[in-house]
This record gives C-alpha cells, structure tokens and sequence, in this order.
C-alpha cells in the first residue's frame, strides 16, 4: 500500500513539474490578441462599453409606458377623528356640545393599476437622440486604451527581442573569453606568456561573467513587464519567436513615406465625440424650457368596513378609474437653465479646442516621430558598419594570435572593440523600433 501511495506522490509531483514548465510560444500578434483577452485594463474598458450599452437601454425604457399596481390594507386601531357642535342637529343638547366621529372606518384598502406615458419630454427626448453619439464615444474610449496597450506591448516585446540577442552576444564572447583564458595559462606554463597576459584575460572574463549576470536579471525583470502588459500569470514561460529585428529597419523605412490622417487616430474621434455630446447637453437644457407632456390613467377597487372579515364582501368594494393629460410647465427656477445653457456652451468651446490640440499633437507627433525614425536609421546603419569592421578586426586577431604571430593583448581589446559595436547596435536597433512604435502610433496604424 505504501510502494503505491508513493508512486501516486510521485506522479502528482511530476505533473506538478511539468506544469510548472508550461511554455507558451507567442508572436508579437500573439500577445496583442492575449492582451485583448486578458489584460485588466482592457477588459474594465470593454465592460464599461457593455455598461454603456445597458445605461442606453435604461434611457430608452424612460420612453416606455410605465405601469404600477399597488394594494393597500389598513386597520386603524385608533381612527381620526373629526370634530362637531352636536347642537347644531341637536337643539336640545347645550350649544358648545362638541363630540368627535371617526374620519374613517376601521378597516380600509385598495388595489389599483397606474399607467403613465411620456408624450414629450426634452430631456428623453435629447437622451434618445444621444445614445448612439454616447455609446460610439464608449467604443471609441475603448480603443484608446487598447491602442495604448498594443504600443507598451510593441516596445515590450521587441526589446525583449533584442535583450536575447544582447544576452547570446554576452555568452558567446564569455565563452571564447574563457578558451582563450585556458589558452593563455596553459601558454604561460610552457613558459611562453606572463603572468599579466593571464591575469588580463580573467580580468576580461569577470567583466563578461559579471555583465552575463546582470543582463539575465534584467532580462527576468523585461519578461515580466511584458506579462504584465498582456495581464499573464508570472510563473508561465514565454518564447518568443518574432526574433528577426534587423527587418524592421525595412519596415521602418517604408513608413517614412506613410500618410497621416487624423480619422484613424483614436484620440481624435474620441475628442469629435465629446464635442457632439457637449452639443447634446445644450439641445438638452434648450429643450428643458419646455412644456413636458404625460399621459396618465388608473383603475382600480377600495372598501371600507368596521369589522375586519368585511374584506371577503365583495359588496364593500368600488370601482375607480381615471384618465388624464398632465402639462408641466417650468415657470421660474431661478435662472438655473440659463446657467446650465452657458455652462454647455463653454464646455462646447473648450471641446472644440481639445480638437485643435489633439490635432496639434498628432502633428507634432508625426513630425517628431519622422525625423528621430530617419536619424535612428543613420544611426543603425553606422553601426551596423562598426559592427561588421570589429568583427573583421577581431577575426584578424585570432588568426594572427594562432599564427603565433599576435599577442593575446591584441585579441582581447578587438574582443572588447567588438562587443562595444555589437552593444552599440543593438541599441541603434532598438531605438529604431521604438522610434517605429512612436510614427505608427502618430499614424493610427498600430493595430
């Protein structure tokens, strides 16, 4: 019984492990679409899209009939009384003779059914009107927040990107550092290197060792960010497998010649629609000036009786019914609708200025973007060239050094030259891509 019990353990425990080791593969479309799904922000701003669509439906079923019914039961245990001269129907009784008779019957009740109808009313009639500009505004929010989502997510995974890059580059030259350190003191044993060549070398390879380590924290910390940005759990791995960045210097290059168009950028349609819901409140408060027009009805039964059982006689109910038009006119409210027309028309001013300055961003934006997207290309393709001579420099070195013919001074700094590019144009590139982010965003082409 024990052998099976720990072999159960020891199952549990390797599922357990596996799952632990769960490892999604994703593409940068792959973590825009998680972050659709998952990301909290998002999803607050895709409910509050659905809460918006509910509070229209609350609008229109204010200009639906509104039916009520009610039933009323009272027993007053000590009734109201109203008050006489019993000597006015009484000559004999002294005048001032006052006695009191109930101002109801003991038990009292009804049942009725009331319905109102809004014929006209400004203020429904203004939200009716509003509800699809409110809830295209809803929408329209909405995307804001996931354009800004998919930018954080574009800039988080590229970097990641070339943080793996970065940190291959690291190891790759903390392995050849440590060959060449093994090279170095076995040469010093023959008797044909010092002891500086050596200690020269292990100085190289704790700087790289070091370097190595700090890149693979930072690379933990960069991995969270972006599971953070896609609103995934902590503990799951990720590989990514849009890895080839040196294409987006093409990419980037081609949306230089890109056109912008303000109806694409969220922000913008968001600023437009303010602006018609601005104008809806003052039609709103325009139309509270006047008259407001129902149509009411009701029907129903009441009794009355001094004993309680008098509630099964059907004998003891009457019939009511009404039916009415009810007019409400405003008369004087205290000049308050003047002061709200004002206040909508300021705000209709300042939405229209929020238009001229988002257009104005989106301006300079495009501008800014542009010309930081055509420097950081220069700036790519220089290094990119520095890169391609240290590697040469650093080739020549080995050969030299295998020949016997070079020192291990000299493969060393062309290793160390070598690295500084590599480090410089991972940093070039990464700049282009951020810079690509930021022309795309001021494009309205970050989808």
């Amino acid at each position: 019984m024990s052998r099976k019990l720990t072999a159960l353990i020891s199952l549990l425990l390797i599922i357990t492990a596996s799952y632990g080791q769960e490892v999604v593969r994703l593409s940068l479309k792959d973590c825009m679409d998680y972050a659709l799904k998952h990301n909290y922000t998002i999803k607050n701003a895709q409910l509050d899209v659905l809460i918006q669509k509910e509070q229209n439906n609350e609008t229109i079923a204010a200009a639906y009939p509104h039916i009520n019914g009610k039933v009323e039961l009272n027993d007053f245990l000590n009734p109201q009384k109203s008050f006489i001269d019993a000597s006015s129907f009484n000559p004999s009784l002294p005048k001032g003779h006052i006695i009191g008779f109930p101002f109801s019957l003991n038990y009292t009740g009804a049942a009725s059914i009331s319905v109102s109808q809004i014929v006209f009313d400004g203020s429904v009639f203004v939200a009716l009107k509003a509800r699809n500009a409110v809830m295209e505004s809803a929408r329209q929010n909405s995307q804001v927040t996931e354009e800004n989502i998919r930018y954080n997510i574009y800039k988080a995974y590229n970097s990641l990107v070339i943080a793996y890059r970065q940190y291959d580059i690291i190891k790759s030259s903390l392995g050849y550092a440590r060959s060449l350190e093994h090279d170095v003191e076995i040469t010093r044993e023959n008797g044909f290197a010092e002891k500086i060549d050596v200690e020269r070398t292990s100085v190289q390879v704790n700087n790289l060792s070091t370097d190595s380590i700090s890149i693979s924290n930072m690379l933990k910390v960069s991995e969270d960010v972006l599971k953070y940005q896609l609103g995934m759990d902590m503990a799951v791995k990720i590989v990514l497998i849009d890895t080839n960045v040196e294409e987006r210097r093409k990419v980037a290059s081609d949306l230089l010649a890109a056109d912008g168009s303000y109806d694409r950028i969220p922000e913008y349609n968001l600023a437009q629609s303010a602006l018609k819901l601005n104008e809806f409140n003052l039609k709103r408060y325009q139309l509270s000036g006047l008259p407001s027009v129902n149509l009411i009805g009701a029907t129903g039964y009441n009794y009355g009786d001094n004993k309680f059982d008098g509630i099964m006689s059907l004998s003891n109910y009457a019939f009511n019914s009404m039916v009415g038009l009810q007019v409400t006119v405003p008369i004087y409210n205290g000049s308050l609708r003047r002061y709200q027309m004002y206040e909508a028309m300021l705000n209709i001013e300042k939405s229209k200025n929020s238009i001229e300055y988002v257009k104005q961003s989106i301006d300079f934006g495009l501008a800014t973007s542009r010309t930081t997207l055509k420097n950081a290309i220069l700036q790519v393709q220089s290094q990119h060239r520095n890169m391609d001579l240290a590697n040469d420099v650093l080739d020549l070195a080995q050969k030299k050094y295998k020949a016997g013919v070079g020192s291990n001074l000299e493969v060393t700094q062309a290793q160390t030259d070598q690295l500084r590019a590599q480090t410089n144009y991972f940093s070039a590139l990464l700049d282009v891509i951020n810079a690509e982010a930021d022309l795309k965003k001021a494009l309205g082409l970050l989808k």
